[in-house]
């Protein structure tokens, strides 16, 4: 049997859906470099862990109820709505195996929630493994000033979906600071 965490700081702790933990999500996981810096097919700014220009948050854990590293990696990804695994990042600290995409993305990051599952009691962790795609979506690098124009022109073009994405944004949890969420704040009272 092996001991799995699985860790998140977006809508995984407050909409856990589908997950088998053993207990609700804690403020009390690995702090990790995240930002708004992903566009989700629905418009939403999600967040995403990026060593560059994410800012290092608290974020949560719950243990997974599961037996093993492979079901609890599935469970996630069935809470996903997800074809493949390819997007969860996982460490397994003393076997050595890890998510060759987490490696590719965050190196440090994988490393950070390696020693702290070690330091926890944890055999295992598993988190999303988004990476930022705000420039390929967005049209223009990533930086807090193209992703305020962004939110700017989504609600010029579809209230709608403005609204869903600054809610995603006000709903993350609190411990989530990021200069984002401060600016967004800031535009939209």
């Amino acid at each position: 049997m092996v001991k799995s965490v699985l860790l998140a700081w977006g809508s995984l702790v407050s909409d856990p859906k589908g997950l088998q933990t053993a207990a609700p999500f804690a403020a009390n996981g690995p702090l990790l470099p995240v930002e708004f810096c992903s566009i989700a097919a629905d418009g939403r700014l999600t967040l995403a862990i990026d060593e560059t220009i994410g800012a290092l948050c608290k974020t949560y854990s719950a243990p997974s109820a599961l037996k093993s590293l492979d079901a609890a990696i599935d469970n996630l990804r069935e809470r996903e709505r997800m074809s493949n695994s390819g997007p969860i990042g996982f460490v397994e600290p003393a076997s050595g195996r890890q998510s060759d995409v987490a490696m590719a993305r965050h190196p440090q990051a994988v490393a950070t929630i390696g020693a702290w599952a070690t330091a926890n009691g944890y055999d295992a962790a598993i988190w999303m493994a988004v990476k930022s795609n705000f420039e390929d979506k967005g049209g223009e690098p990533f930086s807090v000033s193209a992703a305020i124009r962004y939110l700017e022109a989504l609600e010029a073009d579809d209230p709608a979906r403005f609204a869903g994405a600054l809610a995603y944004i006000r709903n993350a949890p609190p411990e989530i600071e990021t200069p984002v969420r401060e600016r967004a704040s800031k535009r939209w009272p």
